[in-house]
Order: structure tokens, then sequence, then C-alpha cells
């Protein structure tokens, strides 16, 4: 089995630019989907309450 360790600087450079690319790409995925969360979760209480609502008229409860 071949070692992955890299064997130069310049090898282990790349290697920790790739990881901190990485990083900022999965950092900047969280923090947009943080963002978001508040519209979803108000589309979602809309759409609970509209169903709720709908259901009282219907059912007369």
């Amino acid at each position: 089995m071949v070692l992955c360790y890299p064997s130069s600087p310049s090898k282990f450079a790349a290697t920790l630019a790739c990881f901190f690319g990485g990083v900022a790409l999965f950092a900047f995925g969280v923090h947009h989907s943080y963002i978001n969360i508040a519209p979803q979760q108000a589309r979602t209480k809309a759409r609970n309450d509209f169903v709720k609502d709908r259901l009282r008229k219907k059912y007369g409860k």
C-alpha cells in the first residue's frame, strides 16, 4: 500500500489548500442554509395555518 502523506512541501501545501478550500465551501453552504431557515419556517407555518382554517371551515370545529 502506498502512503498518502505528501512527500514534498509543495504537495503538502496543495493538500492544505484543498482542505481549506473544502472547509470554506462547507462554511458557505452552512451560512446560506441558516439564512434561508426563517423564510422556510414562515412558509410552513402559513401552510399549516391555511390547512387548519380550511378544516375548521369544512368540519365546523
